[in-house]
């Protein structure tokens, strides 16, 4: 049955082919910015991905002004501080942030310091905010803003106006960080996660270009893909799917069943790397529009308690999910089934048995990144998993905003055997 109302909503600009980052200071010229900072990590810096990003100021009257390339694996708030301090003190007046989830997360979070002013993220910090409204529903990884009758009222987008000019560049196809409205950083003396939600944070442009990816090992490639083959996933199938968010996750699941082996097979493969990158980028459209759901739950949970990558969770959940899922949506199920593997298999298989073969498909997919790339399909093959540690995943998990929108409610006793079938 089709939802009664929804909303749909992305304003990023996409700069998508194999010479977008040539473009990067023409757009900068339209916000009147001619001396952006960068921020990234080491590891970008050291495959000397910047490199292309450099060379397109070299003809051009902008500069950049500082490269900030100490983001840690986790983003802290300390080196959220860090960076605002040295876009101060160059004078740098745009933000370009090269890399994955947590260089995207700490521009992000810089953004909010350059353009307020002072060096206090706890006065823009969604968890306090939402505590203070005293909701129950919303959530800091997947605020419900568009769905809140209180949202008129509600202090957790403290942001009062744009923000600086800026841009990203993701280095990997998975996280969608590079569309979405929220951030979350470190407080690493209080050791907890301060989540930051605002539409002035999403950026003005993302850049997509193979040329950023390239160097990505197979490990991280078969890794990213999966983290965005589910957000596409569970986009269509969760409760708050819509008709345009349904259009950009079908499109985002077909790129990656068509492209991934063959950019595994052949790393250097320019268009099949593009591909990777815009179906990202349109599953991260999806989710933002339509949220997530159990797959979601359980892996922020394992990598709460394991300290696992996001990626390598959805990797592990996402077929057992569905099977548990598939008793009251097998229909959407089985509609998976037309992108993920195409329109003759979906043709030859009965109409009763599509919802099984989408199931089966991913679990193949999954044995042959195995083979491939040796990414863990089960919690034990991850070797930092315990048995004895299961319990408390499955118990965080019930407690997680994402399980809001599964289609079909879970108790304990149900997270636990998911669980079980996963390890």
């Amino acid at each position: 049955m089709a939802k009664p109302y929804y909303e749909f909503f992305c304003p990023v600009k996409v700069i998508a082919g194999h010479a977008a980052l040539e473009h990067i200071p023409f757009e900068l010229a339209t916000l009147g910015s001619q001396r952006p900072m960068i921020i990234t990590d080491k590891g970008v810096r050291s495959n000397n991905l910047l490199a292309p990003i450099e060379a397109a100021f070299e003809s051009t009257d902008a500069v950049i002004g500082y490269i900030f390339d100490d983001v840690p694996q986790d983003s802290s708030v300390a080196t959220v501080r860090r960076a605002a301090e040295l876009y101060r003190e160059n004078n740098c007046d745009a933000i370009i942030a090269v890399g994955g989830g947590s260089v995207i997360d700490t521009s992000k979070a810089t953004n909010i310091l350059v353009s307020e002013g002072g060096d206090d993220l706890l006065q823009y910090d969604y968890t306090q905010a939402i505590m203070d409204l005293g909701a129950t529903i919303c959530t800091p990884k997947k605020p419900l803003c568009l769905y809140c009758p209180m949202q008129q009222h509600c202090n957790a987008h403290n942001l009062p106006r744009p923000l600086k000019p800026f841009f990203v560049i993701p280095t990997t196809s998975g996280t969608g960080s590079e569309v979405t409205m929220v951030a979350v950083v470190s407080d690493t003396e209080k050791n907890v996660k301060m989540p930051f939600a605002s539409y002035y944070l999403m950026p003005h442009a993302a850049i997509l270009d193979p040329r950023m990816t390239q160097t990505l090992p197979p490990h991280l490639t078969a890794m990213t893909a999966m983290d965005a083959m589910t957000h596409a996933i569970e986009a269509y199938s969760c409760m708050a799917a819509n008709p345009i968010s349904d259009a950009y996750a079908t499109a985002a699941i077909k790129k990656i069943s068509s492209n991934l082996f063959n950019v595994l097979d052949n790393p250097s493969d320019e268009q099949g790397r593009l591909e990777l990158a815009q179906a990202s980028t349109m599953a991260g459209i999806a989710f933002s529009n339509s949220m997530v759901g159990l797959v979601h739950s359980l892996g922020h949970a394992l990598g709460a308690v394991a300290h696992l990558p996001h990626g390598l969770c959805m990797n592990l959940f996402l077929p057992y999910v569905l099977e548990y899922n598939k008793d009251v949506n097998a229909d959407k199920i089985a509609e998976l089934l037309l992108p993920l593997a195409g329109a003759d298999v979906y043709a030859q298989t009965p109409a009763h048995l599509r919802a099984d073969k989408t199931i089966s498909t991913l679990l193949a997919i999954r044995d042959r990144l195995y083979a491939l790339t040796k990414l863990p399909r089960t919690l034990q093959e991850t070797g930092k998993v315990s048995e004895a540690q299961l319990d408390e995943v499955a118990e965080k998990a019930l407690n997680d905003g994402s399980i809001i929108y599964n289609p079909k409610e879970a108790n304990l006793e149900e997270l636990k055997a998911i669980l079980k079938k996963a390890w």
